[in-house]
């Protein structure tokens, strides 16, 4: 009780602050919305943590922004109600984008696969065929780690399938969900922000491109792009750290009880394992006498994976042929099927629409099968994919919720701000370091790491040329954009990366953000210290990126703490 009315008191006086505060720039020129505009991602992410409620969290966090939005036209009593009405424009206008639109069938869509797979046992002959070769805790999370890394090509794909694959077999080998739910998070962006071929490679080399541009240049921006990989620090040293917890079965943090208490599963009551779990998907076991088969899964999902590279392809070679450049053009039809080729085409597609159409067709594989197998009639199958749905209804509503966060974001120009407060003058090899850490904040606070890259790359190339005639530098400082705005991102509760992480490995969503925080900050440091400083005072990437490898293997080795391989060991 004293929580909740503490929380009402501080909402009261805020909105009381803020209805007293004059917004004008002083000239008469647009509105200045100051340190106010800091309000919306703060009060969702701090209300996240107090309420555990993150539904409840991001309206709030939207109402707040939208208040402080119509405070600059009206009165408090009409920015109450006027802020109260924004919050569903904003949510209709989100759902109303083709992209969101396409994410959120996407989402439902898997959900509903996986629904069918579990029903014909292929998810529960795919964990039993795992847990053979998984003979620990270790092995369980290494095949997790693998599945991931194979997931290469997107991030959403990657999040959506791996967690609900791997559940069974890491729940059954004591490895704890939140263990998973990490595992999945750090293999989703960090893979797809460098792999040659992936969703994000279109968007990432365009801005490069973008940015080129800005300083007179005219370049391969594909060639830049693969220029940064090697200064990619955060996502290769976060893909080696979580190896390395893994291989060394050492932890720290919050991250060492979790797993703790997941190798002694008597400490787990009943209550809680519910509350961790998704019911949906556990009741759609299979029926008694089915017979079990891998094909049963390996088929719709790879279905899935198929036409999804079928579908990137061609749907972004249709889009380059109609309206893309005359240099891309040429390429698709000079050599349609060369790297260069798929990887402009790639870039090119609506990921979104793609993926949600390649989910509907291994679905549509997936009811042929069961029928044909006569586990189930056409009916029992749309039922099943419709309750599949069901179970990933509330990742939809959140993803509405943080995409309306991010509209008001945008129009109280808070990553505009952030990146006034640190642009004055600063030493020359700081400056990688500073992006990184500015594009850290923005993905942070606003949950995407394609708005950080939008608002950041158009500045950070132009700074690092003005202060540096070493084009080496230019690169540097470009892989700090795309990096620190994968660890803010990759960090962030409104995030919806994470989101769809702890959903699909069945984890508290909170619980997922609070034990994996603590090591992408001590990941993101080594890239710093170890990364971007060496590489900013000109030493070669070659002997700056193992020893920055070398150092992370070094911290989990040293202040990690070894967790029990078995339950056996522990009763020994």
């Amino acid at each position: 009780m004293k929580k909740k009315i503490g929380l009402v008191s501080a909402l009261a006086i805020f909105m009381v602050v803020a209805a007293n505060m004059d917004f004008s720039n002083g000239n008469g020129s647009g509105v200045n919305y100051g340190w106010f505009t800091l309000v919306p991602p703060l009060v969702s992410i701090i209300l996240a943590f107090v309420t555990k409620n993150v539904i409840i969290s991001l309206f709030i966090g939207i109402f707040s922004g939208a208040y402080v939005l119509h405070l600059a036209t009206s009165n408090s009593f009409f920015a109450i109600i006027q802020a109260f009405l924004s919050v569903v424009d904003y949510a209709l206008t989100s759902l109303a984008d083709p992209w969101n639109a396409g994410i959120i069938l996407q989402v439902l869509t898997i959900g509903g696969l996986i629904a069918l797979m579990t029903k014909m046992g292929g998810a529960k002959a795919v964990a039993s065929a795992l847990s053979n070769k998984a003979k620990g805790p270790k092995s369980a999370q290494v095949i997790t780690w693998i599945l991931g890394i194979l997931m290469f090509f997107d991030d959403y794909a990657n999040s959506l399938i791996v967690g609900p694959v791997m559940r069974p077999v890491t729940d059954e080998k004591h490895v704890s969900r939140e263990k998973l739910a990490f595992i999945v998070d750090a293999t989703a962006a960090p893979i797809a922000g460098i792999a040659l071929i992936s969703t994000w490679v279109g968007y990432e080399v365009g801005l490069i491109k973008e940015g080129y541009e800005a300083i007179g240049q005219t370049v391969n921006a594909y060639g830049i792009f693969v220029q940064t990989l090697p200064y990619r620090f955060y996502n290769f040293l976060m893909l080696a750290f979580v190896l390395a917890t893994i291989l060394l079965l050492k932890e720290f943090g919050p991250m060492l009880n979790a797993e703790k208490k997941a190798r002694n599963r008597t400490l787990y009551d009943e209550d809680e394992l519910n509350m961790v779990s998704s019911k949906e998907i556990d009741e759609m076991e299979p029926a008694e006498g089915t017979k079990l088969s891998i094909w049963n899964m390996i088929i719709p999902i790879g279905t899935l994976i198929v036409a999804a590279f079928v579908g990137f392809y061609f749907n972004g070679y249709n889009a380059i042929i109609e309206n893309g450049e005359a240099a891309a053009i040429a390429v698709l039809k000079a050599n349609p099927l060369s790297l260069l080729a798929i990887q402009e085409a790639f870039g090119a597609s609506d990921a979104s629409i793609v993926l949600f159409q390649a989910a509907l067709l291994a679905s549509l594989v997936a009811m042929t099968m069961g029928v044909s197998q006569k586990t189930f009639t056409w009916g029992e199958a749309v039922d099943t994919w419709i309750n599949g749905m069901k179970s990933l209804i509330i990742t939809g509503a959140i993803l509405l919720l943080a995409w309306s966060l991010s509209a008001v974001i945008r129009e109280l120009g808070t990553a505009e701000f952030l990146v006034s407060l640190l642009s004055d003058t600063m030493p020359v090899f700081l400056l990688p370091s500073i992006v990184f850490i500015l594009g850290s904040i923005i993905s942070f606070a606003t949950g995407t790491s394609y708005g950080a890259m939008g608002i950041l790359m158009p500045l950070a190339i132009p700074l690092s040329a003005a202060l540096s005639n070493n084009p080496d530098f230019i690169i540097i400082t470009t892989g700090a954009v795309l990096t620190g705005a994968i660890f803010g991102d990759h960090c962030s509760p409104i995030s919806d990366t994470t989101i769809l992480s702890s959903m699909g490995a069945g984890a508290d969503h909170l619980e997922h953000v609070k034990t994996q925080l603590l090591y992408a900050i001590v990941v993101a440091a080594i890239a710093i210290i170890f990364g971007f400083i060496p590489a900013g005072l000109g030493l070669s990437v070659w002997i700056v990126l193992p020893m920055a490898l070398i150092v992370t293997v070094a911290v989990v080795y040293f202040f990690g703490k070894r967790v029990t391989q078995s339950v056996s060991e522990i009763l020994k």
